[in-house]
C-alpha cells in the first residue's frame, strides 16, 4: 500500500542544483518541505559506474525524478528507488532539452501519453510507493488546453493519482531549456482548470512561485506548490513552510543555526573526498537581503575553489559576515544618535 506524503510545499528537481548537499542543506531549514532530486537517468542507474540513487537519511522525504521512456528499465529503476527508501518516484515529462529529446524522454512524452501510461503501469507493478508525474502544459504546436486534459485523462487511467505541472509550455525546437523557463507564459488558469476537470486527481502548480503568499494564492485552486529557482536563489525563504503550511510550531533554525547544522556535515563529507565548494556552493543564497549577504556570497566564491580548503571556509565567512553586521548595526546607532 502506498504511503501518504504530505506534497503541500515542495523544491522542484533542478539539475545541477539539487544535489545531495543542496537537499541537505534545505533540509536544515525545513522539516517537512518535499524534496526532489535532479532527475536522473535509467540509463544512468542501470548501466553507470556511480551510485546515483544514493543520499542521505535525513533528506527525507525525499523522492526520485526519472527520466526514461522504456517500461521494463523504468520499472527496474523505480525498484530500485524503492529498495533505496525513496518516498516516491516521479517521471520527467517536463524537461525539454535536445539531450533528452534525443533519448526520447522528458517534454517530448507529452506527444505520447500512452507511453507514460504504459509506464506507470510497469512501475506500479514493482512499487508500492507513489509513481507521479511531472510535466508542462503544452508542447510546440500540441498546446490547447484539450491536448492537456487528454493526456492527463490517459495518464490517470492508467493508476497516476498526481500530476505536478508547470505551468509553461516547452517549446521543442527554438527554444533552449534557459528559454523554456521563461520565454513561454505562464498560464496558472489552464492548471487551475486541471484541478477542475479532474477533482479526484492530486493536482500541484510549478513555475514562477516567488513567495509563500504566492504559494498561499495557489493553494486555493489546487493542492500542491513547487518551488523552483525561488528556494535556490533565497533557500531561507522554506524558513516558514513548516508553520504556516504543515502546522509545526517548532521554532525554525536561525540563518546562523543552519550554517552551524552544516559543520558536521561538511567535515564527514570531506572525509569521503568532496569539496567544501561542492556544499558551499548551495548555500551562497542563505543571507539574502540581510545586512551582509553580498559579503557571505562573495567571500564563499573567493575562496570556495582554492587547494587546501577545508570546513574553515564556512567558519571564516560567517566571521566576517558577523564582523559586517556589527559594523552596519554601529552605524546605524551613530547616524541615529
Amino acid at each position: 500500500m502506498s504511503q501518504i506524503i504530505n506534497r503541500t510545499i515542495s523544491v522542484a528537481p533542478m539539475l545541477d542544483w539539487t544535489d545531495k548537499h543542496c537537499r541537505y542543506f534545505l533540509r536544515q531549514i525545513s522539516k517537512h518541505t518535499l524534496l526532489y532530486t535532479e532527475m536522473v537517468t535509467t540509463g544512468a542507474i542501470i548501466f553507470g559506474k556511480g551510485d546515483y540513487l544514493a543520499y542521505n537519511q535525513a533528506e527525507h522525504p525525499i523522492a526520485l525524478q526519472l527520466g526514461g521512456s522504456d517500461p521494463v528499465d523504468m520499472a527496474r529503476c523505480s525498484s530500485k528507488a524503492q529498495s533505496y527508501g525513496y518516498d516516491e518516484v516521479n517521471i520527467n515529462v517536463g524537461c525539454p532539452s535536445d539531450r533528452v529529446q534525443n533519448g526520447r524522454f522528458g517534454a517530448c512524452l507529452m506527444a505520447e501519453p500512452s507511453t507514460v501510461a504504459s509506464c506507470i503501469k510497469a512501475m506500479q507493478s514493482e512499487v508500492d510507493i507513489p509513481v507521479t508525474v511531472k510535466s508542462r502544459i503544452g508542447i510546440d504546436d500540441m498546446d490547447e488546453y484539450k491536448d492537456l486534459s487528454h493526456f492527463i485523462e490517459t495518464v490517470a487511467e492508467s493508476g497516476c493519482h498526481t500530476f505536478v505541472v508547470h505551468a509553461r509550455k516547452a517549446w521543442l525546437k527554438g527554444l533552449s531549456p534557459k528559454q523554456n523557463r521563461d520565454v513561454p507564459p505562464l498560464m496558472y488558469d489552464r492548471v487551475y482548470q486541471l484541478k477542475q476537470e479532474f477533482p479526484e486527481l492530486h493536482i500541484g502548480i510549478n513555475g514562477g512561485v516567488k513567495s509563500l503568499a504566492d504559494s498561499a494564492e495557489h493553494l486555493k485552486h489546487i493542492d500542491s506548490v513547487m518551488i523552483g529557482r525561488e528556494v535556490y536563489s533565497n533557500p531561507f525563504i522554506l524558513a516558514e513552510v513548516d508553520r504556516l503550511f504543515y502546522q509545526d510550531e517548532a521554532p525554525a533554525k536561525t540563518r546562523f543555526e543552519v550554517v552551524q547544522a552544516m559543520l558536521p556535515y561538511v567535515e564527514q563529507q570531506i572525509t569521503e573526498g568532496a569539496r567544501p565548494w561542492h556544499i558551499a556552493r548551495h548555500m551562497l543564497g542563505l543571507f539574502q537581503g540581510q545586512p551582509g549577504g553580498r559579503i557571505w556570497r562573495r567571500y564563499l566564491s573567493e575562496n570556495g575553489t582554492k587547494a587546501g580548503v577545508g570546513i574553515e571556509l564556512l567558519t571564516d565567512a560567517l566571521d566576517v559576515l558577523l564582523e559586517a553586521q556589527n559594523k552596519a548595526k554601529i552605524f546605524q546607532s551613530e547616524a541615529l544618535g
